[in-house]
């Protein structure tokens, strides 16, 4: 079992940054692929952006540039490092584990509001 911690979303002007954290508990953390995906009003939750347990990472084309994923296995944490933050930014944000060695466990944490506006 698997708990999932966002902490670090709020409100922010376009073009500022953010930085988003996800602690995780219960488990080990090194063997879990961790994500962070997001979900606007009246949209499909989407992939924002995942670090697999060896570091390679994947970005939604619409993140790339501007956005860093990064984890700090000793701390059980993930951060996702949001810079020249756009409106179309604005979203609930969640971190994401999934196991590396069998893909159906995977975990939600319970989500941080992420608002660009000026």
């Amino acid at each position: 079992q698997v708990q999932l911690v966002e902490s670090g979303g709020g409100l922010v002007q376009p073009g500022g940054s953010l930085r988003l954290s996800c602690a995780a508990s219960g488990s080990i953390f090194r063997a879990y692929a961790m994500g962070w995906y997001r979900q606007a009003p009246g949209k499909q939750r989407e992939l924002v952006a995942r670090i697999a347990p060896g570091g390679h990472i994947n970005y939604a084309d619409s993140v790339k540039g501007r956005f860093t994923i990064s984890r700090d296995n000793p701390k059980n944490t993930v951060y996702l490092q949001m810079n020249s933050l756009k409106p179309e930014d604005t979203a609930v944000y969640y971190c994401n584990a999934v196991h590396a060695l069998s893909p159906s466990t995977n975990y939600w944490g319970q989500g941080t509001q992420v608002t660009v506006s000026s």
